[in-house]
């Protein structure tokens, strides 16, 4: 009996021994699979890379340039089909004779958006102007029709009825994810000098400018690359030749490139232009009253929006806000006055308006009010502005 569990003892470790062996070599078999993998997906990008730098030597003729003026001329190439000159023209009525004539008011760049003919620039480069004209990059001239502009944001949309074959439209990439020091790329018409490249690299992040309409535009992208008049309404380009912003300011006394540039990001972008596609103007959702100037604000020392009035069957009544009016005395009894929008804390109208940029017609938000009685939290649901 002793002998017989003595064997089975010795099976049994003989099998254990057995499956460990073989979970061992299973397991360098698959780590060394996943060495190999990894192996051959580094050898194919560095083929590829290789492959791409040999393309751009042999169509340039050149074997003299470094790798990386090799990768920005290929970026130009690439990228400067998208790119347009605009100008822009005006009527002035002589004095003297009072005749009507078109005179030069402007000139900007923009770049195509879509297959359709739509070119997005800025719209101050447009703001005034009588009549519009874009130049491709094949030197052709169209002349362009507005369809839709939000001074808030400086952006807007144009449409020229040019052949399909003449309009790439541009690569279109992501600016939350962008970083100080990389490099970036502006191409534009800085006074009149079309089709001129620009390199540098992102100096800041989440910068504030002025918009053309007073509403500051957050999130700006700062850059080094040189940005003179003209450049407004061009791409600001990563080092893959993607849109990451829209060039829009600069930072000088003289009015000249001093070093500081901004772009608008093309998050931005890519939420406002469908709007101005569809509707010819950024669609904001609305509480539906008429708030208080600043200036009142400032003569009655409140911070928030005070509410002046509400429109009749519009959110603001729905939701039981109160508006100002005059007693029986005739003095004045100041309405609700908002200070915050879940949570977010407001002080300013231009502080409501970009707190309400981050939601839609339909949804519900909390209101915090300040009343007589004290503050008070109040649910609303937005509507269309």
């Amino acid at each position: 009996m002793q002998n017989i569990l003595r064997i089975l003892f010795t099976i049994l470790i003989l099998g254990l021994g057995i499956f460990i062996g073989s979970s061992w070599k299973m397991s360098d078999t698959k780590e060394t699979k996943q060495e190999s993998s990894i192996e051959k997906e580094e050898v194919k990008r560095l083929e590829t890379s290789n492959n791409l730098a040999d393309k751009v030597e042999e169509d340039l003729g050149r074997s003299d340039l470094n790798t990386a003026e090799k990768a920005t001329i290929r970026l130009f190439e690439n990228a400067a089909p998208s790119v347009t000159f605009i100008t822009t023209t005006t009527y002035q009525r002589n004095f003297f004779s009072m005749n009507v004539t078109e005179i030069p008011s402007g000139t900007g760049s923009g770049f195509i958006w879509d297959k359709k003919g739509h070119i997005i620039t800025n719209y101050h480069v447009i703001k005034g102007a009588a009549r519009a004209q874009v130049t491709l990059a094949d030197r052709s001239t169209w002349d362009a029709q507005v369809i839709g502009a939000a001074p808030d944001k400086d952006l807007a949309v144009l449409k020229i009825d040019a052949p399909t074959q003449l309009l790439q439209p541009i690569s279109v990439g992501n600016s939350d994810n962008l970083l100080v020091g990389q490099s970036v790329f502006a191409i534009g018409n800085p006074f009149g000098l079309d089709q001129t490249l620009t390199t540098g690299i992102i100096s800041a992040l989440n910068r504030e400018i002025q918009s053309v309409s007073g509403l500051p535009i957050k999130g700006a992208v700062q850059t080094d690359a040189a940005i003179n008049p003209g450049n407004s309404g061009g791409p600001l380009l990563d080092s893959s030749g993607r849109l990451i912003g829209v060039n829009t300011a600069i930072y000088s006394p003289s009015g000249a490139y001093a070093g500081i540039g901004f772009s608008i990001p093309v998050d931005v972008v890519k939420w406002v232009v469908p709007d101005l596609l569809k509707y010819g103007y950024l669609q904001r959702p609305s509480l539906g009253i008429e708030e208080a100037s600043p200036r009142w604000m400032n003569r009655l020392g409140i911070e928030g929006v005070l509410v002046l009035n509400v429109n009749r069957g519009g959110p603001a009544e729905q939701a039981g806000i109160q508006p100002t009016y005059r007693n029986q005395r005739g003095e004045i009894v100041l309405g609700d006055i908002i200070v915050g929008i879940n949570n977010e804390p407001i002080a300013s109208r231009n502080d409501m308006l970009l707190a309400l940029e981050k939601y839609k017609a339909g949804d519900k938000v909390q209101l915090t009010l300040i009343r007589e009685e004290g503050e008070v939290q109040l649910p609303i649901i937005l509507g269309k502005e």
